[in-house]
């Protein structure tokens, strides 16, 4: 009886530590974050953990140069495309992946891998690694305390990844074809019944596209709301981009005064802006 009192004895009290354990909740020393960018026609989803410098060297110091790295703290760093992108020239599928880093004085090695449920970089695998490049490091005038990632530079077809931490700024460029994707939504669209004249008259203006189809499409738009200043900005802007100044200004002219009619002050600035920038 003894023998099996034991053993029941030290299975009970473990499985009320780990409970208790579980229960207890304490401020993590590297807090998580989890940051959603819109990137093309899909999003960008990353999360990972932030640790701090706390007075110590980071690089060739806390993370000996050379060595693999989970590129954050505690889990491994975990990155999202919906939408297949391109890293610095080099094409990564939809997927998620983990992403991890070799820091060098003069070169770091970005590993996207397969494995993404995984602590640290302890049970990484280079075999798992679908990709796997090198870029140059810069240098950031300022300490920065708590090791950051973010989306800068963000267009429809681009966008820039800092790894920022210490003075070190790792960055990232990715790019997307969103273009030919959009111009084939815009296409079928138009042979359905409702047709999306005013978004597409403004992809037109800001992709440099054809700008006669896209004042076509904007004057459709507004027979819908003739008196809206909203339809008169964007088709005054793609008059002045044409090179019609006068077609322009008095478009605008006919906005502003919508909008000061609607008391619309935003709208009434746009419209005066486009006749500013005509005359």
């Amino acid at each position: 009886m003894k023998k099996l009192f034991a053993p029941l004895m030290l299975l009970v009290t473990g499985s009320m530590l780990q409970a208790q354990a579980q229960e207890l909740k304490l401020p993590q020393p590297s807090s998580t974050q989890t940051v959603t960018q819109d990137f093309g026609l899909g999003k960008i989803n990353l999360t990972y953990s932030r640790p701090n410098v706390h007075g110590r060297k980071i690089f060739g110091g806390l993370l000996p140069y050379g060595e693999v790295w989970r590129t954050g703290a505690n889990t491994a760093t975990v990155i999202n495309f919906t939408d297949a992108v391109t890293i610095d020239g080099h094409q990564i599928p939809a997927g998620e992946y983990a992403l991890f880093t070799i820091p060098n004085p003069k070169e770091w090695t970005i590993i996207l891998n397969k494995s993404t449920k995984q602590w640290g970089a302890y049970s990484y695998k280079e075999g798992d690694d679908v990709l796997r490049f090198k870029v140059k490091p810069a240098h950031l005038n300022s300490l920065l305390e708590t090791f950051t990632m973010q989306f800068a530079n963000v267009e429809p077809s681009t966008a820039d990844l800092h790894l920022m931490w210490e003075r070190t700024d790792v960055i990232l460029h990715l790019t997307t074809d969103v273009d030919t994707r959009a111009m084939a939504n815009i296409d079928a669209a138009m042979q359905g019944e409702k047709k999306p004249y005013y978004a597409a008259a403004m992809y037109y203006y800001n992709t440099n596209k054809d700008l006669n189809k896209a004042l076509g499409w904007i004057t459709e738009a507004e027979k819908t709301n003739p008196k809206s200043p909203v339809y008169k900005v964007w088709k005054a802007r793609i008059q002045l981009k044409m090179g019609n100044k006068a077609a322009a200004i008095t478009t605008a002219q006919e906005g502003a005064q919508l909008a000061k009619e609607a008391k619309n002050e935003e709208y009434a600035r746009l419209n005066e802006a486009v006749i500013a920038q005509a005359k």
